[in-house]
């Protein structure tokens, strides 16, 4: 009986000694597994697919954002916000090197820059403090005329079709109109750099490389770069 009750009292010491260790394992596991996550949902709009044609998809119109419903028939939205879900809206320009856009955290402006003077001064909506939109010095690699963007979860959930007029420029992270809100000069996204719908189809005809006549999607080459895109605080 002694010699049980000394390994009962071993056990306990044991289990004790484990236990605060264990708490804090989960607690790490649970701290990094939360971390990962928000690194996770703070990817922009999500990477475009190979696949992606940047056509107007007529079968998914229900929009949400932010786990609400927003939009039940987004091409009626669009026209009532004056973009033509069919038609090839006008180029309004020749781009060249001379072009860059500059975005302004601090003050959620967009400045597109033509040699020394400036063709357009754009209020935006960038990503929140928990989801930042990256500074530095990028390139566009791909415009998107329209194409769906998800994600998120809980009340920060979206799930929203046909955004238009998109300009990756570092990664998943891309210029876009937003019919969502209309919220422009406050920090609204996650990541990304949200337009009005005008503002937003004005910058993507002025931007390089242009779109052919006939597509919704182009790619920069070496020839015909993309347009050079200026992020700071």
């Amino acid at each position: 009986m002694f010699k049980s009750s000394k390994k009962v009292v071993r056990s306990n010491r044991f289990f004790l000694f484990l236990l605060p260790l264990a708490v804090i394992l989960a607690g790490g596991v649970l701290f990094f597994s939360s971390k990962s996550y928000l690194v996770g949902s703070s990817c922009g709009c999500g990477m475009p697919s190979p696949e992606e044609t940047g056509e107007f998809d007529y079968e998914v119109q229900k929009a949400i954002f932010n786990n609400q419903v927003v939009a039940t028939d987004v091409g009626e939205l669009l026209a009532s916000l004056g973009l033509p879900v069919i038609g090839e809206p006008v180029v309004l320009g020749v781009t060249s090197e001379d072009r860059w856009i500059e975005i302004d955290l601090s003050d959620q402006r967009l400045y597109a820059h033509e040699s020394d003077k400036i063709a357009y001064n754009f209020a935006v909506s960038t990503g929140k403090h928990w989801t930042p939109t990256p500074t530095g010095e990028f390139r566009i690699w791909i415009k998107l005329k329209y194409a769906k963007m998800s994600g998120g979860s809980g009340s920060s959930y979206y799930y929203l079709p046909n955004v238009p007029y998109i300009q990756y420029f570092h990664r998943d992270y891309g210029l876009h109109g937003a019919y969502w809100h209309n919220n422009f000069g406050q920090t609204m996204s996650h990541g990304c750099v949200n337009l009005s719908i005008p503002d937003s189809q004005n910058l993507f005809y002025w931007t390089s490389p242009p779109v052919p006549a006939g597509e919704n999607r182009v790619y920069p080459s070496k020839d015909n770069p993309g347009t050079r895109v200026v992020v700071h605080d």
